[in-house]
């Protein structure tokens, strides 16, 4: 596997703006997320799980980069982030989560919270990868 082919800066940049995003919709849909998790707020205790996000934000990023640069030739574009970002959401996240919140007794209120979560995380990166390109050479 050829990792020259990999905007860094990219990454990084794609991770952080999606951690971003992460925060603004968990802050916007606390509440109806807290009700449909079946999560009381006062029995919760500060988590890392917030920056451990992040470095699987990392990953979702340089994974998607080696995606869009493959199916690209080595060219990223917006337009090719975007396309390959919905398409691995639908294909792996959108369906693990509707079998896990199945399986764990979650209503679809959760799925759809978290899954319109991953879905713009993905298109963040996928948008961001594109959008830098392929690394100056």
């Amino acid at each position: 596997m050829d990792f020259s082919a990999v905007n860094w800066l990219a990454v990084v940049v794609a991770a952080v703006v999606a951690w971003l995003f992460g925060a603004a919709w968990y802050t916007t849909l606390s509440k109806p997320w807290l009700k449909a998790a079946k999560l009381d707020p006062a029995t919760m205790k500060r988590s890392p799980l917030p920056f451990i996000t992040f470095i699987a934000e990392l990953v979702m990023a340089f994974v998607l980069s080696l995606v869009v640069g493959a199916m690209t030739g080595g060219e990223p574009s917006p337009i090719a982030g975007l396309i390959f970002a919905f398409v691995l959401w639908l294909g792996f996240v959108a369906t693990t989560l509707s079998v896990n919140h199945r399986y764990e007794g979650f209503g679809w209120d959760l799925t759809l919270i978290d899954a319109g979560h991953w879905l713009g995380v993905l298109l963040l990166i996928g948008a961001v990868i594109g959008w830098f390109g392929a690394p100056a050479g």
